[in-house]
């Protein structure tokens, strides 16, 4: 069964489906927060908040819709009891909530959320989450589950992206003049690498919010649908033309040679266009040395720059050895700062390989020996979306990379306010919030949160940054993609 058809009330753990009949007789109304609670990454104490509008337009208003509101109230109460009574058990758990919830006809929910863009530090909540019915009060934490599962990942890649981001600004500050485009300096290629194609598709998204530089054509579509862009309008995503092994493979077992197809690409295929090459099916350097020489004509005469794609052997020694090359056989010139820039017809990538510390290596290299880092395109794979290397321990990103959680922290029984809290003894960094949150601006820098409000203080407070995005099953801000780039790097994108 295709997970599209699932009814969303089966979207759960388990254990979900019994927590209504648990809670405190006369409640109506449970607020929750999601929080990431420490970083596991040495490198990050900030967070990307990414992901929740893309989550609301899919899940809360598309999903909701289409296969439980939308759907015969026989077939939906009738699937749920169904798998409910030969699991869990008829006398485990009760219907009515399910019931009721598809008689409204709508998500009584409302999502309070920080702008997208935003980096969160570690403990501060990123969104909160309550019910606007009195009747479902224990619906917010029904869908931790399905909303937790749907936000960490989003989050960590764009959080992948911005760190890939900061590291180009560094080094083109240095050593590239400054109407050089950095949104194009790297490119994601994980799309073959990731869990699945929605986690390839939500990745190459997060990844988007700082470059611009994709493998992953359905990436385009989902911000269409989801982040107000269009790609006929504005720079959503770019791919480019290049080559694959059973490319250069299947016309060497032709040509006998590969000379033959590069001459091609630069004369027949592509006079006009620029593309890459992957040239190391069999011997990278031989091409470098010998083949490139003997093309130099129809390269320089080419309206467009060939790149020189390595993709085995070390990535840091390949992409900087081959720049120092095409110097001495393209030359270039020497830019507003010093650097030396390739001749306009020839570039280095390399293509999916090139971890934080190798992109930090390798633009060192080219900076140490007066090159420009723009001399080189680098591509970002899945296991740079997937882990870090970090002290020569390998970490993985899961929920835990930065605690991220939905917890329960206020309620309201017969109309009186309680402040809900968790603080193991032995549990650190587990301490929840308590009572309700405002999150605000320190000094109109950086981003604190205080709790122990109501709901409505908390709303009314003129200085809360989380904002209402949802309501009984409607979005009420709409965020663009260019304004969250606007807001993730401060206008500078």
């Amino acid at each position: 069964m295709s997970t599209k058809k699932i009814n969303p009330m089966l979207l759960i753990d388990f254990y979900k489906a019994v927590h209504a009949e648990m809670l405190p007789k006369g409640i109506t109304k449970s607020v929750s927060y999601f929080t990431p609670r420490m970083s596991r990454v040495d490198r990050w104490d900030k967070v990307v908040m990414f992901g929740l509008q893309g989550f609301i337009k899919t899940y809360l208003i598309d999903y909701f819709n289409d296969e439980f509101f939308g759907e015969p109230f026989d077939e939906v109460i009738g699937d749920y009891k169904r798998i409910m009574d030969r699991t869990l058990g008829g006398e485990a758990y009760k219907i009515e909530k399910v019931e009721k919830l598809h008689e409204l006809g709508y998500l009584p929910i409302e999502i309070v959320a920080l702008p997208e863009g935003t980096l969160v530090p570690m403990h501060v909540p990123m969104f909160g989450i309550t019910n606007t019915h009195p009747d479902f009060a224990w619906l917010p934490q029904s869908l931790e589950s399905l909303i937790s599962a749907e936000s960490w990942h989003p989050m960590i890649a764009a959080t992948v992206g911005y760190t890939y981001r900061q590291i180009v600004n560094e080094y083109y500050d240095k050593t590239c003049d400054d109407n050089i485009p950095r949104a194009r300096a790297l490119g994601a290629f994980d799309f073959r690498g990731e869990e699945c194609t929605e986690s390839a598709i939500k990745t190459g998204a997060g990844w988007c919010l700082s470059f611009l530089n994709t493998a992953t054509v359905p990436t385009i579509p989902y911000l269409e649908a989801n982040y107000d862009c269009d790609c006929t309008k504005e720079p959503v995503a770019y791919g480019s033309p290049s080559t694959e092994h059973s490319v250069m493979c299947s016309n060497y077992a032709i040509d006998g040679d590969e000379i033959t197809l590069l001459r091609r690409l630069l004369t027949d295929i592509y006079p006009n266009t620029s593309f890459s090459a992957v040239l190391d099916s069999y011997d990278y350097w031989n091409i470098i040395d010998n083949v490139l020489p003997i093309l130099k004509p129809e390269i320089m005469a080419h309206n467009g720059c060939m790149l020189m794609r390595g993709d085995s052997g070390d990535s840091v020694e390949v992409v900087t050895k081959t720049v120092f090359k095409l110097w001495k056989e393209f030359g270039g010139t020497v830019n507003s700062k010093g650097y030396k820039i390739l001749d306009p017809h020839v570039k280095a990538i390399y293509g999916d390989s090139i971890t934080v510390q190798r992109c930090e290596e390798v633009y060192k290299i080219l900076e140490d020996n007066g090159f420009a880092c723009s001399n080189v395109a680098l591509g970002v794979g899945s296991f740079s979306m997937q882990c870090i290397e970090e002290n020569g321990v390998l970490k993985p990103f899961t929920r835990d990379t930065f605690s991220s959680c939905i917890k329960a922290t206020y309620c309201e029984i017969d109309g009186k306010p309680y402040p809900i809290f968790k603080n193991p003894k032995e549990g650190g960094f587990k301490k929840s919030q308590k009572g309700c949150c405002v999150v605000f601006k320190y000094k109109n820098e950086k981003l604190v949160y205080q709790d122990e409000y109501t709901w409505e203080e908390a709303c009314r407070n003129p200085n809360n940054e989380l904002i209402s995005v949802f309501k009984d099953g409607k979005i009420k801000i709409n965020q663009s993609l260019s304004g969250i780039r606007a807001v993730l790097h401060e206008g500078a994108f």
